[in-house]
C-alpha cells in the first residue's frame, strides 16, 4: 500500500494504468485501487473533495476497471450519478461461468484457486484478471462471458434502479380480505375439531386429524404425525376439514409472503426494487431476491390477484412479452427430432401432436385430457422428470406414467437419441454445456451412489436445454435494453421472470415497444426452428401477461 499518496498521485496512476482493480467500501466512501505497481486508498472521511475527484477519475468511461460483483457496484454508481462504463472484468462472474456449482465466488477463494496465494483484495483482483480471462478461453466461455454476462450487469443495474410500481392501497385491502378469509376458515376448522387448537402446529394438527378424528395416517415419527402437503393431499375427500386446512395454509402464505411481505419492501418512491442475482443457479438463470418477484404466484385465482397490484404509473403502460415454449423449441433444435421440428415449423400445437404420437390417435381426435397429459410429459422430459413424479403430477399410477414416457421416447426418436448421447458425452467429458458454451461440471455421474447418479443423468439431460433458454433470454435482455436506448424510447425493462420480459413505457410508445420486444426476443438466437414471442400491454402485470 502506497502510504501518503495524494489525490493527484492517485489520479495520475489511474490514468496511466493499462487497467486498474478496485474495491469499494460501503456507499463508495472508501476506494482501494491497484494498478499492478502499487495500491492506493482514498477515503471520503479523510480526503473530502479530493475523494470525489478520485471517484470521477476512476469511474471515467476511459479507465479500464476490474472488480468483483460489478452489477452491485453499478447500482452504487447510478445513485451517485457516476458512469457505469469501462468495466472490463468481474471476477465473481467469471468464476461463476467457469463453474456454476461453486458455493461462492469471493476474492479470497478465487485467488486460492487460480493464483495459489493469499493477497490483499485489490491486488488479487488485478492479478486474477489475465489468469481468469485465459481460463475462460480454455473453457470455451469467452463469448458467453463477454457478449452476454458482462453486458448484462448494466442492464440489471438499471432494472433494479427503476423498480416496479405497486398499488399500496389495493395490496393492503387485499391483505385485509385474506385476513377475513383466514379467520372464517379458522373458525370452521375449530368447529370440525370440536375445540380450538393451533392450526399452525404440526403436533397439535396431527393429534386432531389422526387421534381425535381417526383419519388414516402414515407412520408416526419421534416428533409426531406428519401433516405436510403430500400427506394432506392424499386425505382430500376423507373429511371436510382437510380441504379447509389446505385453503387456510394457502391464504396464510399469501398473506405473510405477499400481502404483508410486499408492503414492507415498498420504497418511498412507491416501487419495489428487487435485487437480481447473477451467480446463484447452476443452469445460468437469473434469480430475484429481497423480494423474490420471480415466484409471484400466477396460476391460482387468488395468487393472480397479487400481479394486479403491480401497475404502471399514470400515462404509462406495462408491456409484457414472453417466449412461446422456448425450452421445447430448444429441445427440438438440439435433438434434431424431425417430428418435433415439423410440429413447430408447421405451427401445430406441440402438446396435441405429442398426445397424438403417445396415445396413437389422429391429431383431430385428441381429447383435452390427453393433451393435458401430453403437455405434462413434454415438460417432464425437459426437466428430467421420473415416472413417479409424472404420475403424481397427472394423477395416474407410476406404471402408466412410465408407459407414457416410454411411448414418447419411442415416437420421438431424435429426443431419445439425444438423451442417450448427452449422458454418454457428459460421462466422457465430465460436464454438459449449452449452445452458448455455458458448462456445468457433472461429478454426480461418477458417484458410487445410484440415486446420485440418477440425479446426475436428469441434470445432464435438462441442463443444456434450460441453460440455453437462460442464455437466450439474457441475450434478448441485452439487445432489448440497447435497442430501447438507441431508438430514443423512454421505455425501460423493469423485470425478467423466466421466459418473460416486462417493460414500462409511456402509452404512446406501447405499440413500438411491443414490436421491439418481439423482434429482439425472436432474433436473439438463430435455431433450426423459429423462436416466437408475443407481447401485450396493459395497466397491470396481471392484465398484460
Amino acid at each position: 500500500l502506497l502510504e501518503g499518496a495524494g489525490t493527484a498521485d492517485i489520479r495520475q496512476a489511474v490514468e496511466a494504468a493499462e487497467y486498474i482493480a478496485l474495491c469499494a467500501g460501503e456507499g463508495l466512501d472508501e476506494l482501494t485501487i491497484c494498478d499492478g505497481k502499487a495500491m492506493y486508498t482514498s477515503r471520503w472521511a479523510e480526503d473530502g473533495e479530493g475523494h470525489r475527484e478520485v471517484l470521477a477519475a476512476v469511474f471515467s468511461p476511459r479507465v479500464k476497471k476490474v472488480a468483483r460483483d460489478v452489477k452491485d457496484l453499478m447500482r452504487l454508481l447510478q445513485d451517485e450519478g457516476l458512469s457505469t462504463e469501462g468495466f472490463v472484468f468481474d471476477t465473481a462472474l467469471a468464476g461463476y461461468v467457469l463453474d456454476p456449482t461453486e458455493s461462492g465466488y469471493d476474492t479470497a477463494r478465487l485467488a486460492a484457486r487460480h493464483l495459489g496465494a493469499e493477497l490483499p483484495e485489490a491486488q488479487a483482483l488485478w492479478e486474477l484478471y489475465p489468469v481468469m480471462d485465459s481460463a475462460l478461453d480454455a473453457a470455451g466461455g469467452r463469448a458467453l462471458y463477454h457478449d452476454i454476462e458482462l453486458p448484462l450487469c448494466s442492464v440489471l443495474a438499471r432494472m433494479e434502479e427503476k423498480g416496479f410500481l405497486v398499488d399500496r392501497k389495493a395490496l393492503a385491502a387485499f391483505g385485509e380480505g385474506l385476513a377475513g378469509g383466514i379467520e372464517r376458515l379458522q373458525r370452521s376448522i375449530w368447529e370440525h375439531a370440536g375445540h380450538e387448537f393451533n392450526i399452525n402446529s404440526p403436533k397439535q394438527l396431527g393429534e386432531v386429524l389422526f387421534e381425535e378424528l381417526m383419519l388414516p395416517a402414515g407412520k408416526k415419527t419421534k416428533t409426531g404425525w406428519s401433516t405436510n402437503a403430500d400427506v394432506l393431499e392424499k386425505l382430500v375427500g376423507k373429511h371436510p376439514i382437510i380441504s379447509e386446512i389446505l385453503d387456510y395454509r394457502m391464504l396464510t402464505k399469501l398473506k405473510s409472503t405477499y400481502a404483508d411481505g410486499l408492503l414492507k419492501v415498498i420504497s418511498p418512491d412507491g416501487r419495489i426494487h428487487t435485487s437480481f442475482r447473477m451467480t446463484v443457479t447452476a443452469t445460468g438463470r437469473i434469480s430475484s431476491t429481497e423480494p423474490n418477484l420471480q415466484n409471484t404466484p400466477v396460476r391460482r385465482e387468488l395468487g393472480g390477484e397479487i400481479r394486479k397490484m403491480f401497475v404502471s404509473p399514470p400515462g404509462c403502460v406495462l408491456v409484457d412479452a414472453d417466449y412461446s415454449q422456448i425450452e421445447l423449441r430448444i429441445l427440438a433444435h438440439i435433438s434434431g427430432d424431425e417430428t418435433m421440428k415439423n410440429a413447430f415449423l408447421n405451427g401445430e400445437d406441440i402438446h396435441a401432436v405429442t398426445a397424438s404420437q403417445v396415445f396413437g390417435v389422429p391429431l383431430a381426435e385428441v381429447t383435452p385430457l390427453q393433451r393435458s397429459r401430453a403437455k405434462a410429459v413434454n415438460f417432464g422430459i425437459v426437466y428430467g422428470i421420473s415416472a413417479f413424479s409424472l404420475a403424481q403430477d397427472i394423477g395416474v399410477w407410476p406404471g402408466e406414467a412410465k408407459a407414457y414416457i416410454d411411448a414418447y421416447l419411442e415416437k420421438y426418436h431424435g429426443v431419445r437419441e439425444y438423451m442417450e448421447r448427452v449422458i454418454a458425452e457428459a460421462k466422457e467429458r465430465g460436464y454438459v454445456e449449452t449452445l452458448y458454451g455455458r458448462r456445468r461440471p457433472m461429478p454426480e455421474l461418477k458417484s458410487p451412489n445410484r440415486n446420485t447418479r440418477a440425479f446426475g443423468e436428469r441434470v445432464a439431460r435438462n441442463m443444456p436445454i434450460q441453460g440455453t433458454a437462460a442464455d437466450i433470454i439474457k441475450l434478448a435482455m441485452v439487445n432489448v435494453d440497447r435497442a430501447l436506448r438507441e431508438e430514443g424510447l423512454s421505455a425501460r425493462l423493469i423485470l425478467q421472470v423466466h421466459d418473460e420480459l416486462i417493460a414500462e413505457c409511456p402509452e404512446e410508445e406501447a405499440e413500438r415497444v411491443k414490436e421491439l420486444l418481439e423482434r429482439e426476443m425472436e432474433s436473439a438466437a438463430r435455431l433450426s426452428i423459429p423462436l416466437t414471442a408475443e407481447a401485450h400491454s396493459a395497466r397491470s402485470w396481471a392484465e398484460a401477461h
